[in-house]
């Protein structure tokens, strides 16, 4: 990170004001006060499932490029199947991006660009 980082030196952030813009309406429900959203826990599932998503696409599209005309699954199928897959994984990869950021963001910590 460069030494004009707006992040640097910052205090951490309550997990009530985490999100891009805090709390956007007043609470209404009748959840506690301290309610947090599990973040270990979608950043593990999310960990898990970018892999096993993305693999899914590479071995649907390397199968669909394989495929034989009149072949059983058809081409068209297995290409679907693959972007499916693909779509799924960069939306993994992006939940991982912002599960991090709150992360750091509610404890305070700035990684080090030495």
């Amino acid at each position: 990170m460069s030494q004009n980082d707006p992040e640097r030196g910052r205090e951490p952030v309550p997990r009530a004001r985490s999100g891009a813009f805090g709390r956007r309406h007043p609470r209404t429900g009748t959840e506690p006060m301290t309610a947090q959203s599990p973040l270990g826990l979608r950043l593990l599932l999310s960990g898990v499932f970018l892999p096993l998503f993305a693999g899914a696409a590479a071995f649907f599209a390397v199968w669909a490029a394989q495929a034989v005309p009149g072949e059983n699954p058809a081409r068209g199928p297995l290409v679907i199947a693959a972007a499916v897959c693909a779509v799924l994984a960069l939306l993994a990869a992006a939940d991982v991006a912002v599960v991090v950021r709150r992360l750091r963001r509610e404890r305070g910590a700035v990684p080090s660009g030495r």
